[in-house]
């Protein structure tokens, strides 16, 4: 590892590439305290922190705290996220999108293009929301008055302040992507939750008896092993592959012999990733939202008891739409159809299996019985840390899907580096010591 770290340095570009990452995610963090003109910033905090927030306090989390601070970046990357999901799901039941998807560079810049200009309009969308919700804590008994502006004014400039932050976070995750180490929308959610590590560190310390608290440091010490535990089962199902094997048929091209090769199609046991707990959580947490708008109605008080989270209901029921998105995610972004397809087409087989609707048929069985053990694994992960926090009192500050997000991204984010370091002929994180060859690569 110290070896490996030492390659950082002696590679100019990725030296670069590393401190303009660094560069950006830094303005991202100050972009954080700039707050929407007009918001008083420290009773909203006040309230996002003792309140009923609903639906707010996930995009808190994954803002790094802009909804609190009520900043300019208070809406994050969630519209462009939520705009490429949309059309990927598009992308099923239009053809156009569809033929656009398989043009290649050319296709995908066009849905991206098509996707800005989505994540804008959900973005003015979400903004406007934000702003009458703003004001209408003005009018709530008990409430400091938190917007202090005429009404069309703070709403314009809420809408145009929150629409403009997240244009310029969409800029900075693609620039970090061309000119850094890539990943650069999911570099700005982990940054923005991984900055919340220090305070949850000193939460969590002065609970301890040796601050006063009433946890001894022999709990503490298992709640450390325990978040080991929990990121490395993440590391290890998110590194685990079924892998199929593809045989390559012999072809004779002239007095040349190509093919027969022996590779392999790898199948990830979490192919949807952290979608599914993203897409539960915020169904789960729209009624709470609801009471913002229906204040006393009874249908909204009685989903409210109902979905308490930490309730066995809620539990239950996060669990089983864990299941049903993964396995929809799944199926919306692999088709086995086209991938026997495009095996046919260059020669390839699995053995055993006949080539076109068989493999195809094979192929959506492996993955339906290993995304079986993926959406379990999801499931897992997302609700221990609620039920160890209210039956056990354990004071877990990361959900679920955060640890999935910076773990995952930590993952990928090493890997472009050390893609960076082999490209140069420089050690891997993971490699061994060996002799260097010059002018020739592997082709995997």
């Amino acid at each position: 590892m110290a070896h490996s770290l030492e390659g950082l340095g002696k590679v100019p570009e990725l030296r670069k590439r590393l401190l303009y990452t660094l560069g950006m995610l830094a303005v991202y963090r100050i972009g954080i305290f700039v707050t929407v003109p007009g918001v008083d910033r420290e009773i909203m905090a006040n309230y996002v922190k003792y309140g009923q927030t609903g639906l707010l306090g996930l995009f808190d989390m994954f803002s790094g705290g802009a909804i609190s601070q009520m900043s300019i970046f208070a809406l994050g990357v969630m519209p462009y996220i939520s705009a490429s999901i949309i059309f990927q799901l598009l992308a099923v039941v239009i053809p156009a999108l569809e033929r656009l998807q398989k043009e290649g560079d050319a296709g995908r810049r066009k849905i991206n293009q098509y996707t800005r200009y989505a994540a804008v309009g959900l973005a003015a969308v979400q903004g406007i929301g934000i702003a009458v919700w703003l004001q209408s804590l003005n009018s709530q008994a008990g409430t400091e008055n938190v917007v202090r502006m005429s009404s069309f004014m703070f709403k314009f400039l809420t809408v145009l302040s929150l629409t403009t932050g997240t244009m310029f976070l969409m800029w900075l995750g693609e620039s970090i992507t061309e000119r850094g180490i890539g990943n650069g929308v999911s570099l700005i959610i982990f940054a923005g939750i991984v900055a919340r590590l220090p305070e949850a560190v000193v939460q969590t310390f002065q609970l301890s008896t040796l601050a006063g608290g009433r946890l001894e440091p022999l709990t503490l010490g298992m709640i450390f092993v325990l978040i080991l535990a929990t990121m490395g089962a993440i590391v290890f199902f998110e590194r685990g592959q079924r892998r199929i094997p593809v045989q390559y048929a012999k072809k004779v091209v002239g007095r040349k012999l190509y093919g027969g090769q022996t590779t392999h199609l790898p199948l990830k046991v979490n192919t949807a990733g952290v979608i599914p707990p993203i897409f539960a959580s915020s169904i789960l947490m729209f009624p709470a939202t609801l009471s913002n708008l229906f204040p006393g109605a009874a249908w909204v008080v009685w989903m409210q008891n109902a979905l308490t989270p930490g309730g066995l209901f809620y539990d239950f029921l996060y669990v089983g739409m864990i299941v049903f998105f993964a396995f929809f995610y799944t199926a919306v972004t692999f088709n086995p159809v086209d991938v026997a397809d495009n095996l046919k087409k260059n020669g390839g087989f699995v053995p055993g299996i006949r080539a076109g609707k068989a493999t195809a048929d094979y192929i959506d069985r492996v993955l339906s019985r290993i995304t079986v053990g993926g959406a379990i694994y999801i499931s897992v992960i997302c609700v221990l840390p609620t039920i160890m926090q209210q039956h056990f009192s354990v004071p877990f500050y990361f959900g679920g899907t955060s640890l999935l997000i910076v773990v995952g991204v930590a993952m990928d984010t090493a890997g472009q580096i050390e893609s960076h370091l082999i490209s140069r002929s420089y050690e891997g994180f993971a490699g061994a010591h060996g002799p260097r060859v010059r002018g020739r690569r592997d082709n995997y």
